[in-house]
C-alpha cells in the first residue's frame, strides 16, 4: 500500500483571516506540493494543527482534501487521540471517506501508558476500526515513547501497516531490520532523510517539503540512482534549513514562509502564535536570505539549491 511512497508531506491546514479553514488555499498548495514531487500526504497531523480542529472540521477537511487530491497520491488522515474508544470511533468515520487509505494514530499522550498499554491501544484501534493504521511515535510531543520492541510486536498486526518514527536513526535502522518487509518505516525528522533511506526506510514524512520540495525530491531521486555524492550534498545544504523551520513552534515558521510567498495560508490557531517581525527576520537569516519572500529564489525545478 505504501511501498513506493517516499516523500510524504505532513500538510499544514490553511486558515483565512477569521481562522476558518481556507479550502481555496489548501487546493492551491496541494497541487503545488504534488507538482514539486510529493508522493503522499498526511492530513490532520501535528503540522496540520489537529488539536485545534473540531470533530466536524476534521471530517470536512479530510473529505474536501480527498476530493482535491482525487486519487493522484495516497492520503493518510490523523485520527489518533489519548482516548482509545474515541480513536476507534473516529477512525471508523474516516474510513468511509473515499481516497483515505490509512489512519495516522499517535501514541496516547498525557495518560502516559506503559508499553503493554500501548500494545493494547493500537491493537484495539487496528482490530475494531478495521482500517489500515500508521502508528506515530513522537515522544517530543506526547511525553511517552513507544519502544522498538513494542513497535516490532505491533508490526505483526495485519492492519498496522507502518510507522512515522520521530526519534533517531538508530531506531530507524532497528525497525527496518526487525519488522516485516511490507511494514513501512518513515522518519518524521527532515534532517534524517538521507540517513533513513540509506538504512532502508521507505522515506520521510516531511514538513520542509512545503518549502524545499524540489530539493528533497532531487535528494531521494539521487539515492535511487545511486548518486550518493549528490544526495549527500543536498542533505548537507538542506539540513540547516530544515532545522531552521523548527526554530519556533511549528507550523508557525512554515506558514510564515508560505505567506511571504503569497500562498495565503493564514496564521496558526492559538496556542501557537504567528511569528513576529524579529522572529521572521531571524528565520530568514537562518534560511540564508534577507527576507522570507526570497526563499522562493532558492528553488529551481531541477532541485538545485542556489
Amino acid at each position: 500500500m505504501l511501498e513506493n511512497v517516499d516523500l510524504i508531506s505532513a500538510i499544514i491546514t490553511p486558515f483565512d483571516d477569521q481562522l476558518k479553514i481556507n479550502f481555496t488555499a489548501l487546493e492551491r498548495l496541494t497541487n503545488h506540493l504534488i507538482e514539486t514531487g510529493n508522493t503522499g500526504f498526511i492530513i490532520g497531523g501535528t503540522t496540520g494543527e489537529t488539536p485545534t480542529l473540531t470533530h466536524a472540521e476534521k471530517l470536512g477537511l479530510y473529505t474536501r482534501f480527498a476530493e482535491i487530491v482525487a486519487g493522484r497520491v495516497p492520503i493518510i488522515a490523523g485520527t489518533g487521540s489519548n482516548n482509545t474508544q474515541a480513536t476507534i470511533d473516529f477512525t471508523k468515520e474516516v474510513r468511509q471517506i473515499d481516497g483515505i487509505i490509512a489512519a495516522l494514530v499517535v501514541t496516547p499522550y498525557y495518560n502516559k501508558p506503559n508499553q503493554r498499554g500501548m500494545v493494547a491501544h493500537f491493537k484495539a484501534v487496528a482490530r475494531q476500526a478495521d482500517f489500515p493504521i500508521m502508528m506515530y511515535n513522537i515522544p517530543g510531543r506526547t511525553g511517552v515513547q513507544m519502544e522498538n520492541a513494542t513497535i516490532v510486536e505491533l508490526s505483526q498486526e495485519p492492519n498496522i501497516i507502518g510507522i512515522k518514527q520521530c526519534t533517531n536513526l538508530n531506531d530507524i535502522g532497528f525497525l527496518v531490520e526487525n519488522t516485516p518487509n511490507d511494514f513501512a518505516v518513515y522518519t518524521g525528522n527532515d534532517p534524517e532523510t538521507l540517513g533513513a533511506v540509506a538504512l532502508g526506510a521507505n522515506g520521510v514524512a516531511s514538513v520542509a517539503s512545503h518549502i524545499y520540495g524540489y530539493q528533497i525530491r532531487a535528494l531521494l531521486d539521487a539515492v535511487k540512482h545511486g548518486d550518493l555524492l549528490k544526495a549527500g550534498k543536498l542533505q548537507r545544504e538542506l539540513t540547516p534549513k530544515m532545522e531552521a523551520l523548527f526554530l519556533y513552534p511549528s507550523p508557525a515558521p512554515v506558514k510564515a514562509v508560505l505567506n511571504a510567498q503569497n500562498w495565503s495560508v493564514g496564521s496558526p490557531r492559538l496556542p501557537i502564535l504567528p511569528l513576529n517581525q524579529k522572529e521572521k527576520l531571524n528565520l530568514a537569516h537562518q534560511l540564508g536570505v534577507n527576507h522570507l519572500a526570497d526563499v522562493q529564489s532558492c528553488i529551481t525545478r531541477k532541485g538545485a539549491i542556489i
